[in-house]
């Protein structure tokens, strides 16, 4: 959510950095809303004035036997007092408008962020590996001759539905092992705080994290109220949720492995082959707390963990720094890392790390102390894959795909699997 004092002291600020996002005149609608519940606050309170005048003035009247000004002025503070919750109403309601109004607005981008309609305006930042050259035509990761006893999309469309996939055997136990894998990692490399977290949240945190209240139809919704996270984003940014920590507890990095829920609205006909685009999928997620002076250097270390777990695994990457047109609600900067996939030809997301400044913060009410004991202000927050896992699955699968039906797997995850490095064409493990 925005500032409104911020809008209010620099309205034309505001306007051009809402242009770089799309939204014009952003700032007029905003100042309306805000001048007429200033207003109607400064009228409410000025008849509050009088009314505790008038009370005064009943009592004197009383006492010098004066009936008909104490009548008077009885009725005057019984207007006076309908006259103000009149207004506090009209005041809450105008207060209510605006915040809703500021919570439809996507974020301020930074400086740096490169302006654009859409992803072709995106900016390609880093390239790591080269892909390795294959004597035969590759295959996609459901065609893999070693992959089609494990991965069964037909069972999983007569227990759930199309965009679901049963993982057995061979296969269900490497994507296991990427996600240990992975949470290994963050924790002992990058010093990220493992952390286990519901995955039925409240209203209030969907909100705190700008999934609500725009896109409420791309998340599922329990009858009795609760929502399924569609990232550990929302519950791990939440921890400070109405909380003042001391500066000194910052930066405070955090890393979950949960499943999360999508309702993929608005992907009719997209990515349907395979588990590229699922309902239900598994996700190692980064977040990060932070001192406001240092987020924008936290997103590229945030950025070099995701790129480490790639790197570890030998899968060729390129990173890639979002326009203004292709960049998320509630982000500031966003670097999307894209994995090379041989059966598409092509590189495909497998993380998106973003730097949200005070967006998420103010709407959850977290704040800080700073050291020198100044008035608490606002902490910054960032969010990232460290990876989604499914497609991490896929890219292993592509990348080491044999001539024979056979994948061979990458050496980091040889502990996590007994020892065994081969995923057979028989789907089996050796």
């Amino acid at each position: 959510m925005h500032d409104i004092r911020a809008i209010r002291d620099d309205s034309a600020a505001f306007d051009a950095a809402m242009a770089r996002r799309g939204v014009e005149n952003a700032s007029a609608p905003i100042l309306e809303l805000d001048e007429a519940r200033r207003a109607k606050i400064h009228a409410a309170e000025t008849a509050q004035a009088e009314q505790n005048k008038a009370s005064k003035e009943v009592g004197a009247a009383k006492a010098k036997g004066d009936e008909a000004e104490f009548e008077r002025l009885r009725a005057l503070v019984g207007e006076k007092k309908a006259e103000v919750a009149a207004m506090q109403a009209q005041a809450k309601e105008l207060d209510q408008q605006l915040t809703d109004l500021l919570m439809s607005l996507p974020n301020l981008p930074l400086a740096d962020t490169p302006d654009g309609a859409d992803e072709a305006d995106n900016v390609e930042l880093h390239r790591w590996g080269t892909p390795t050259p294959m004597d035969f035509a590759p295959k996609e990761h459901f065609e893999i001759d070693g992959v089609k006893p494990g991965m069964d999309f037909e069972m999983a469309a007569k227990l759930s539905g199309s965009r679901f996939v049963v993982l057995q055997g061979a296969v269900a136990r490497i994507h296991r092992a990427l996600a240990q894998f992975m949470l290994d990692t963050h924790v002992e490399e990058n010093g990220l705080l493992e952390t286990w977290t519901p995955v039925l949240v409240r209203d209030d945190m969907m909100y705190g994290t700008g999934q609500l209240p725009k896109f409420g139809e791309d998340s599922y919704k329990t009858t009795n109220g609760w929502w399924l996270v569609p990232t550990a984003e929302v519950t791990l940014t939440n921890l400070v949720n109405g909380e003042t920590v001391d500066a000194s507890t910052l930066p405070q990095r955090y890393a979950a492995h949960t499943q999360c829920f999508r309702s993929e609205a608005g992907s009719a006909g997209k990515d349907t082959a395979g588990m590229l685009r699922q309902h239900q999928f598994e996700k190692v997620e980064m977040v990060s707390i932070t001192h406001p002076d240092h987020s924008r250097d936290e997103l590229d270390r945030m950025t070099g963990c995701a790129q480490g777990i790639l790197e570890k695994l030998g899968l060729p990457y390129r990173t890639i720094v979002l326009c203004t047109g292709d960049m998320g609600f509630g982000a500031r900067r966003t670097h999307d890392i894209e994995v090379w996939l041989p059966g598409q030809d092509t590189y495909r997301e497998i993380s998106s790390v973003s730097v949200c400044g005070d967006f998420q913060a103010r709407r959850m009410n977290a704040r800080f102390k700073p050291a020198d004991g100044g008035k608490p202000q606002f902490v910054h927050t960032l969010n990232g894959s460290g990876l989604a896992v499914g497609r991490c699955l896929i890219a292993v699968l592509e990348n080491g795909q044999q001539a024979d039906g056979s994948v061979a797997l990458p050496e980091v995850l040889y502990p996590y699997l007994r020892g065994k490095s081969v995923l057979q064409a028989d789907g089996t493990l050796a």
